[in-house]
């Protein structure tokens, strides 16, 4: 008697149990997938970055719903192209907003980024900067809350300054600079950083331009008759900018050392370059091949789903924006919630552990607090300098 009425309890715990399952799938099938928002330029010169980081986040999102999603939920990502133009990104993010995104991953350039911030902190959305290295970006005039994966204006100029003063021990230094907010604040971060260094140095030419232009002749021509030891190309437009910029430079024999700001030459601008290319230098914060992150089993385990889905092997663009989704997905589920301001500020001044850079930590302001590595261009291929 006691033996059946022990089954029976069984059978009625296993179906409680089944009917609690049933109700939570049923709950989670009802209230959907959890959209995330993603703006960046998909067309024009920086569209096929723009494209290459929506895939990354795609591939990110399905690593994310294999291991259960965030909240027993699965990820949907909506991505739109703010066609690298302020007042078209802000249309998108108002669009985003009005189709109920829990988060979005923004900010290609900076102009766009700083458009469209406070619009998406007004609306209450959770706003994760990218690229944008505007120093403004986490002034907290626009957005409060604000974060941002890839590195600062001040970061990356420091990181190009010690580069000019240590490495190449440059006297006479030429400036080929976008003229807008990254440009000029990553030009300015440079020239700063070279004072804090005591490092004397001659600006032998500075030409600007627009972010749109892909005919840099007549500056180079300007910079070659200067005689520069080192010309520091600083061009957001990956797509169309840099590459020209690498295919003139050499084409118009302009002397001494092309070193390219942070993160502007990644391998999909050597394949438009070409052998133009070979020589380069920069800097940059992520490379798939090399250690620290060849050893990664997140970082592997995301090269490999990339590979898979989309047939590339991600640059440093699409591994930001993988990781932007990574650990708004960790702080999210550590929480237990989608609400904006818990999130920030689990991030900013928050650290994480096993992401695709390993393990990481935010400043206080919501910046990611990055190493540098120094690279140099040899046949085609990015090569680390020790």
């Amino acid at each position: 008697m006691n033996r059946n009425r022990r089954k029976l309890g069984l059978a009625a715990l296993g179906a409680t149990a089944l009917a609690w399952a049933s109700a939570g799938a049923a709950w989670a099938q009802a209230a959907g997938p959890i959209k995330v928002g993603v703006i960046l330029p998909l067309s024009g010169g920086a569209g096929p970055q723009g494209q290459h980081v929506t895939q990354a986040i795609q591939a990110m999102a399905a690593l994310i719903n294999e291991d259960g999603g965030v909240l027993g939920r699965p990820l949907e990502i909506v991505a739109r192209d703010d066609e690298s133009t302020p007042a078209v990104g802000v249309s998108r993010a108002t669009e985003l907003v009005g189709q109920g995104v829990a988060v979005i991953l923004e900010g290609w350039n900076s102009p766009v980024a700083l458009a469209m911030q406070p619009v998406i902190h007004r609306a209450g959305v959770l706003d994760i900067t990218l690229f944008a290295s505007a120093d403004a970006m986490l002034s907290g005039e626009g957005n409060p809350l604000a974060m941002r994966l890839n590195a600062s204006n001040t970061q990356g100029g420091a990181a190009v300054a010690q580069v000019i003063a240590g490495r190449l021990k440059a006297r006479r230094v030429a400036f080929l600079t976008e003229n807008d907010a990254y440009g000029n604040g990553t030009q300015a971060s440079i020239e700063a950083e070279l004072k804090r260094l005591g490092h004397a140095y001659e600006k032998v030419a500075e030409e600007k331009f627009p972010f749109t232009q892909a005919d840099f002749r007549v500056a180079l021509t300007n910079v070659r008759a200067a005689n520069p030891e080192v010309t520091v190309a600083i061009n957001a437009n990956e797509g169309l900018g840099m590459p020209a910029i690498l295919r003139q430079f050499k084409q118009g024999r302009v002397p001494g050392q092309l070193l390219a700001a942070l993160g502007t030459v990644a391998p999909s601008v050597i394949s438009v370059a070409g052998d133009a290319a070979n020589g380069a230098m920069g800097v940059d914060i992520y490379f798939p091949d090399v250690e620290p992150f060849a050893s990664n089993p997140v970082n592997k385990r995301f090269v490999a789903k990339v590979q898979a889905l989309h047939g590339n092997t991600p640059d440093k663009f699409m591994a930001v924006g993988a990781a932007a989704l990574q650990m708004w997905a960790m702080a999210a589920s550590e929480l237990k919630t989608l609400e904006r301001e818990p999130v920030a500020r689990r991030i900013r001044g928050g650290s994480f552990q096993g992401t695709v850079f390993g393990d990481v930590s935010f400043a206080p302001d919501g910046q990611l607090q990055s190493r540098t590595h120094v690279f140099q261009v040899r046949d085609g291929r990015i090569v680390v300098q020790k």
